[in-house]
């Protein structure tokens, strides 16, 4: 039996050099597609209920297993990526936000990611700055400027530590109410649009969803709002997971649902509530091949798309 599979992430995928936002740290539509044909040919691409299967009936999946998984609900995945999957007779598992297509709002990720798609980073850091020492009077409350760069401005192996800092800041680590005004400050400053027009733009609808949905592919849940959700009290963490279920209802098997944490972030009180409100499996961002053997069910690993050729071959060491 199959004890370990590659699951392997994907956020943006599209024509970067012909879209607005080439920036946009995302997968070229020609990559992915060349990336599918190497799955198709080097492993066995299984479908999320394969992966259910194992868990709740002892399913027996076939050695080399490889699952595809997409984060946030872009309209990339119905224009781009549908497409390609149904060419190669494969099956894409997509979380999506419950945010996205019932409220038409953009998600505060989703601004900092155009924002720093539009900003030289070091006038980003410098206006952020800027603004937190002009708000650090009032209501807000706060770390200093140097205790948040220092415990922030981490970088990682996509990120260089200003944009972590740029990223965590506008993410999680300042208060909610604080976050949205400056996110929205620097939003109209560097991108320079409607926020609502953008989130029109870029989230796939109910309709394409359900399309999709129909199509084969797996919908599963990815939080409401987009948090952190083990950096919420109780009450918020168990709100947004419950709004995230109510709206996805009609694309979700309430009994046996699928969980993509935001960012990787969860805990044991996280993990608990999904359980207790029917999530078979939890999916992380930890960058690793999965151990089924070993892992937990609700905290499973993923590796990066930008880890498989033909955009490199760290798979091969991961």
């Amino acid at each position: 039996m199959c004890k370990k599979i590659y699951v392997v992430m994907y956020h943006y995928v599209r024509d970067l050099k012909h879209s607005r936002y080439p920036r946009i740290k995302g997968l070229d539509v020609s990559l992915f597609e060349k990336q599918i044909d190497f799955f198709v040919n080097k492993f066995k691409i299984i479908k999320m209920e394969d992966l259910i299967a194992y868990y709740t009936e002892s399913y027996e999946l076939p050695d080399n297993s490889l699952l595809l998984t997409f984060d946030d609900g872009y309209i990339d995945n119905y224009s781009f990526v549908l497409p390609i999957l149904n060419e190669y007779g494969v099956q894409g598992s997509f979380f999506i936000p419950g945010k996205t297509f019932s409220t038409h709002l953009l998600l505060d990720v989703n601004k900092v990611h155009y924002i720093l798609a539009s900003a030289n980073i070091e006038d980003l850091v410098k206006d952020i700055n800027e603004r937190l020492i002009h708000y650090s009077n009032s209501e807000f409350e706060y770390e200093s400027l140097q205790d948040l760069y220092k415990k922030y401005a981490v970088a990682n192996r996509f990120d260089d530590k200003d944009t972590i800092y740029v990223k965590r800041l506008l993410q999680t680590a300042l208060p909610e109410k604080l976050r949205n005004i400056i996110s929205s400050e620097l939003f109209q400053k560097y991108v320079g649009i409607n926020e609502e027009k953008l989130a029109y733009e870029l989230y796939m609808s109910e309709k394409q969803i359900m399309f999709m949905k129909k199509q084969g592919m797996h919908i599963g849940i990815h939080g409401y709002d987009h948090y952190w959700l083990a950096n919420l009290n109780e009450m918020d963490m168990k709100n947004d997971i419950d709004k995230a279920i109510e709206v996805m209802e009609k694309f979700i098997d309430k009994k046996s649902w699928v969980m993509n944490y935001p960012y990787g972030n969860y805990s044991d009180s996280v993990i608990s509530y999904i359980m207790d409100k029917g999530c078979s499996i939890g999916l992380s961002t930890e960058v690793r091949v999965c151990d089924l053997s070993i892992d937990n069910r609700f905290a499973l690993p993923r590796c990066d798309c930008n880890d498989f050729p033909p955009v490199s071959n760290n798979y091969i060491s991961i």
